[in-house]
């Protein structure tokens, strides 16, 4: 009956907007407490994680995607990928495609894509005659695309919480990111095609143009890659590379972003969103070294084994639950409340961890542009001025792809498995 009124006294603090890491810490400390478990246990956990030198990456790597967003970086990208696909039919949809997984692979952030590239894109999709209801679904759909590729923050944080390797996850990712980006690609130009969209001639002068206008942050990607797995520097290594290389280029090379004034405001607000990850990340801790002592995914497990016999049935089941998931909550507060009940329960039916994190990963990612809740209709609804229903019918089709995406993801674990064991990472 305690636990009972507890759990109802805690829900009802949520339902009244009580803060995600407030509930969590909650639930951690009282039931530390009825299982009479020291409370010093939980801060003993936190002093283990905030020790571990990973940690670090998630700051510098948010500092180095807000800056990015802060200059003109969204603009030369979309010229970049303007110049080598635009002479496709369909070719601006595919342009969008790239744009916001490159910038959403920096950023971390699927909303802060649509904000920034959807405002660039959505005026000239408009332009060139696209149909209003390809161009609403494409950016709304778009922005969680670059959550599968490095340097991620989702996929550094689920490598953290998940005690998986972060590098293999950087690279298992790019395969099955890929795969979504040209399955859509696929579509865009198909759907184009139907509608005699304009296309405008490859041109090598203004793609050479478009080469050298990003020339500074072109090779941004591959400093990171082959640093990490040329063995050059480890991930924090790279996220503090990284952060220093952007801000020289972008503070005193283009000298977009102002040392004096916009500066301080990028390393304000990024430092706000790694705080409230860091808080919500030291709270689910502590919940999950609860359920760990009280055996909570083996119970789950044993109970669903009376069920589901086979891991078929089990990833099936697992997808359906974290599209939900993703749908209800944000990335971040969904790896660290959810990833330590799952995970151990994967394992024993036999998924690679590995695998199993870009499961994960592609399917909270989904779940943002998944009616009804998805964060990203509503982000879209927003910066776009349409009604939330026009995003539901517009992101149907595109969302279809990505859960056929989805279903070859998980079915076929050598899409994430086989780049890998082919690096030996």
């Amino acid at each position: 009956m305690t636990t009972f009124l507890i759990g109802l006294f805690l829900l009802l603090f949520a339902l009244f907007g009580t803060s995600l890491f407030v509930i969590i810490a909650a639930i951690a400390l009282i039931a530390f407490y009825f299982v009479e478990i020291d409370l010093s246990a939980v801060i003993i956990e936190l002093y283990r994680l905030a020790s571990q030198p990973v940690l670090l990456a998630i700051p510098l790597f948010t500092f180095a995607g807000y800056l990015l967003a802060a200059s003109k970086t969204p603009l030369r990208l979309v010229a970049l990928s303007r110049a080598f696909f635009g002479w496709l039919p369909g070719g601006l949809g595919i342009v969008t495609l790239v744009s916001c997984a490159i910038f959403t692979a920096f950023t971390g952030a699927s909303g802060v894509t649509i904000i920034a590239l959807g405002g660039l894109l959505y005026p000239v999709l408009q332009k060139e005659k696209y149909p209003e209801k390809f161009n609403l679904g494409i950016l709304t759909s778009s922005g969680n695309l670059g959550l599968l590729f490095p340097p991620s923050l989702p996929i550094i944080l689920y490598g953290l919480v998940s005690q998986t390797s972060i590098d293999k996850l950087f690279i298992a990712g790019i395969i099955p990111g890929l795969l979504m980006i040209t399955l859509l690609s696929v579509y865009s130009v198909n759907r184009m095609k139907k509608v005699h969209s304009k296309v405008e001639p490859f041109s090598a002068q203004k793609a050479w143009e478009a080469i050298k206008n990003a020339s500074w942050e072109i090779p941004l990607p591959f400093i990171i890659l082959v640093g990490i797995y040329g063995g050059f520097f480890t991930v924090t290594e790279a996220a503090a590379v990284t952060a220093f290389y952007v801000l020289i280029v972008e503070v005193f090379i283009y000298k977009e972003v102002s040392l004096t004034k916009g500066l301080p405001k990028v390393m304000k607000d990024s430092m706000i969103l790694v705080g409230g990850i860091l808080v919500i990340l030291f709270a689910a801790m502590g919940m999950a070294n609860y359920m760990i002592y009280e055996e909570i995914p083996m119970q789950i497990l044993d109970w669903m084994k009376t069920f589901i016999t086979s891991k078929i049935a089990f990833l099936l089941v697992l997808n359906l639950f974290l599209l939900i998931v993703g749908a209800m909550l944000d990335i971040f507060s969904a790896i660290l409340v959810v990833v330590p009940l799952i995970a151990p329960i994967a394992i024993n039916f036999g998924v690679d961890p590995v695998h199993l994190g870009i499961i994960f990963l592609a399917n909270l990612g989904i779940g943002y542009s998944t009616p009804p809740v998805g964060m990203n209709l509503f982000i879209a609804s927003f910066r776009f001025e349409k009604p939330i229903l026009k995003l539901y019918v517009a992101t149907i089709p595109f969302l279809i792809i990505l859960l056929i995406a989805l279903m070859l993801i998980t079915y076929i674990p050598e899409l994430s498995l086989w780049l890998v064991d082919l690096l030996e990472v």
